[in-house]
This record gives C-alpha cells, sequence and structure tokens, in this order.
C-alpha cells in the first residue's frame, strides 16, 4: 500500500546522498566520512531509552565467515584477521557488561559449518579459540544455511525467558546453500531466535532479508574502527520481543571450594564440563560445586546438567541489573562555554 501512494522510487525525486561529502583543502574525504559515522555513533547511544525490557540472559552465536573471500586485504592485514582481532576484544566485553550470559563462536567455510566452541560462560576459552583460528586458512564458500540450522539446533532447545541470538560476520557476496534458506529464515522467527548480520564487502539481499525478518540489525562496515563500533553495539542486551516469556527463575549459588582447603571434604573429581571431552583439565578438587546436588563445574554462569538449576554468582546478578538504568544522554559542552561561566 505505501508504494501504491508514494509511487515507485524512480518516479520521485531522488535523494543526492553524494552532496554529504565534502572535500577538505587536501581534497580528502575523510573528514566527511568520520563525520558521518560519529553522527551514526551519536544516535546510536540516543537510541537507548529506559523502562524497555531487556534479555538479560543471553545466548548469543558468533558465525565467522572464513570463505575464501575473508582473505582480502581491505581490512589490514586481511579481513580474516581484523575480525578475530576484534572478536577478542568483543568477547572480553561481551562477558563484562553481560555476566550472566553464554556465547558460542562458529565457522563457516568449504560450505560447511563447524562450531568452534560451545555455549559457555568462560571467556578464555572463547578468546583462546579465536587466537587458534588465526593459523587455519578460509578456503572455499560461505553457507548461510548450514550455519544456521547449527545455531538452530542448540538455540531452540533454549528456555523462553532467554535471548536467542545470532551475530554473523561475513565477507563473502554469495551462500552456498544445500536447500531453500526462506525456509530456514521462517524456522528462525517462529523459534524467537534473533539474526543481525556485520557485512565487510557491500550489502547482500538475503542477509538484509533475515535480518529484517527476526528484528536484527544489518550493517556494512566502513573501516576498522566502525567495524569495532558496531560490535560493541552487540554487547548491550536487546530489547526483548513480545513472545518473549517472562517467568521466575530459580537460581543457585554454589560455593567454591580450592585444592588444599584443610575445611574441605571434597575428593578430587571430574567436573560435569569436561565429563565428555578428551582433557583432563577438569579433573581435581577444587571447582563450584551445585548447592542442591552438590554437581562440579569449573565456571560460571552455567545451568546444572543433573538438576536443571541456573548456577550464577551474587557479583554477576548484581552486575547485570545496570542495563535496565541506562545513565541520561550526556550533553555536548564546550570549553569556552565552561570558561564563560566560570568567569560570571
Amino acid at each position: 500500500m505505501a508504494e501504491e501512494e508514494t509511487g515507485y522510487r524512480w518516479e520521485t525525486e531522488y535523494e543526492k546522498t553524494w552532496e554529504a561529502l565534502v572535500e577538505d583543502e587536501s581534497g580528502s574525504l575523510q573528514a566527511s566520512v568520520a563525520d558521518i559515522v560519529s553522527k551514526a555513533k551519536r544516535r546510536h547511544l540516543l537510541d537507548k531509552i529506559g523502562n524497555v525490557r531487556l534479555g538479560m540472559m543471553r545466548h548469543l552465536f558468533v558465525i565467522i565467515d572464513m570463505s575464501q573471500a575473508m582473505n582480502d586485504q581491505d581490512l589490514k592485514p586481511s579481513r580474516i584477521l581484523t575480525t578475530l582481532k576484534l572478536l577478542e576484544h568483543f568477547v572480553e566485553e561481551y562477558f563484562d557488561q553481560n555476566p550472566i550470559s553464554q556465547l558460542g563462536i562458529m565457522a563457516s567455510r568449504n560450505k560447511r559449518a563447524e562450531k568452534i566452541t560451545e555455549l559457555g560462560g568462560n571467556p578464555r576459552r572463547h578468546v583462546t579459540a579465536l587466537q587458534g583460528l588465526t593459523t587455519k586458512p578460509c578456503q572455499g564458500e560461505l553457507s548461510l544455511q548450514n550455519s544456521l540450522d547449527m545455531a538452530l539446533q542448540t538455540l531452540r532447545h533454549m528456555p523462553g525467558h532467554a535471548s536467542r541470538e545470532v551475530l554473523i560476520i561475513g565477507g563473502s557476496l554469495t551462500t552456498c546453500d544445500p536447500g531453500d534458506i526462506h525456509s530456514t529464515i521462517k524456522i528462525l522467527q517462529e523459534n524467537n531466535v534473533r539474526c543481525s548480520v556485520i557485512g565487510l564487502s557491500a550489502e547482500v539481499r538475503v542477509c538484509k532479508k533475515l535480518c529484517q525478518a527476526t528484528n536484527g540489525q544489518y550493517n556494512v562496515v566502513l573501516d576498522e574502527t566502525h567495524f569495532k563500533d558496531l560490535l560493541n553495539q552487540h554487547v548491550t542486551p536487546p530489547p526483548a520481543t513480545a513472545n518473549t516469556e517472562s517467568s521466575l527463575i530459580k537460581m543457585g549459588f554454589p560455593h567454591h571450594s580450592l585444592t588444599g582447603d584443610k575445611n574441605s571434604e571434597e575428593k578430587a573429581s571430574m567436573c560435569m564440563c569436561h565429563l565428555d571431552s578428551k582433557e583432563s583439565q577438569g579433573f581435581g578438587s577444587n571447582g563450584y560445586f551445585c548447592p542442591q546436588c552438590k554437581s562440579k563445574y569449573c565456571e560460571l554462569p552455567i545451568e546444572c546438567k543433573a538438576c536443571g538449576l541456573t548456577l550464577v554468582s551474587a557479583p554477576h546478578l548484581a552486575r547485570s541489573y545496570h542495563h535496565l538504568f541506562p545513565p541520561e544522554p550526556f550533553k555536548e559542552l564546550l570549553t569556552s562555554d565552561i570558561m564563560t561561566d566560570a568567569a560570571v
């Protein structure tokens, strides 16, 4: 109906977007581009309003495009190395601002999807996995559908009150999928999974439709600084959708036992985190013990695999509330105005 009332775009007056770019004295456009990015960042800060339901317990999968397109060097030294470096900073900021949330990492290359890390709350494990990806080659093509299907297999089993999110970082302009990706988008929408995309090349129609259908964000980077700013936008919890459940959550605050504690009667055992893992680092007497079933874990927050109790620490829970009460938007003051007020 909107198109019938306003007419087609080519029948109306077109927008002269190039007039916003003005050369400086040396003939460079860098100042105009920096001004556009600065205004976009300021607009994002002003969009933060209070009294909005937020998804405080987040379950986020970061999907990294590792196709051949990520070898391009328009971001120095390459797209993939820049992405992995910025993601290390993003993981640390994500858990600093969302201490009771979880994150997982996936990669897509050779038309397949690979899960790098499971959903978890230990930032060191994710940073170590990202550093390990620097030695792996970027090959073949991206498969958007395979990546979304793999993420959906885990996210669809998350509780209804949790925020289910997918963040895709892609440099490829094509995707090689085994079936109809529109059916996958519909399933994501039905399961209340919010998908956002950060593009490194240009806008892709299927990615834009994915974000629109799932209430996500779609942006294309201008440079490395803009890339970092776009990642930081996903640190803040997103507004909860209308069909997100509101329910009381039973939580446990486990006690931590250290090796060599004279008052501890705990014997060396395997933690539930590494029960199915080939690694032996989970064996010992130190760890967090569930107050309900005494199962041992080496990291928090986590959901107890034995009794289903959500295990958190009190500082984590307290720090999560600062998103509900954001500070007032700041007013920019010039130094000359401050000096004038002081003189009066």
